[in-house]
């Protein structure tokens, strides 16, 4: 690369960099900090999808009617394999999931299992149940390493 390029992409990212708002240790996501009360806020959102998911991830057939969903017509729920979401381990996706015979996202294996244990319906990736039930599954597994590709 040309000492002419290089200096171009040099005020290139410097231009970006103050476009986003970039501080002196780096690009910011948000110019001001959140303040309690939105924390707050945000927390009590996150929660209402865990407890969403929780109902879904236990089979609660009135939370899978108001969300229009059927996540099982053989009368399985997720934790009858997976008791409050243990051995699903989220934070280790992508990884290659044996059973599909490819490299899979935590949304994939919740749709495998879906349909084939459950003989359910597959959900669309960016459905509310389906964030939902991702919710609850990584709330349930919080502190955990994320490690993605690991078995």
């Amino acid at each position: 690369m040309t000492i002419t390029r290089r200096a171009g992409l040099g005020v290139a990212i410097v231009a970006l960099a103050v476009i986003v708002g970039a501080g002196p240790n780096g690009a910011l996501a948000h110019r001001e900090k959140h303040t309690p009360a939105q924390l707050k806020a945000f927390e009590e959102l996150f929660m209402e999808q865990v407890k969403i998911g929780d109902l879904l991830f236990h089979g609660d057939e009135d939370t899978q009617q108001k969300m229009k969903v059927n996540l099982s017509k053989s009368g399985m729920a997720c934790a009858m394999c997976h008791p409050f979401a243990a051995d699903v381990h989220p934070y280790e996706f992508p990884k290659f999931q044996e059973q599909m015979n490819q490299v899979a996202t935590l949304r994939d294996i919740i749709n495998w299992c879906i349909e084939k244990p459950n003989d359910g319906v597959k959900l669309d990736v960016d459905s509310d149940a389906m964030k939902a039930l991702e919710a609850y599954m990584l709330w349930s597994t919080r502190g955990s390493k994320v490690d993605p590709g690991r078995h």
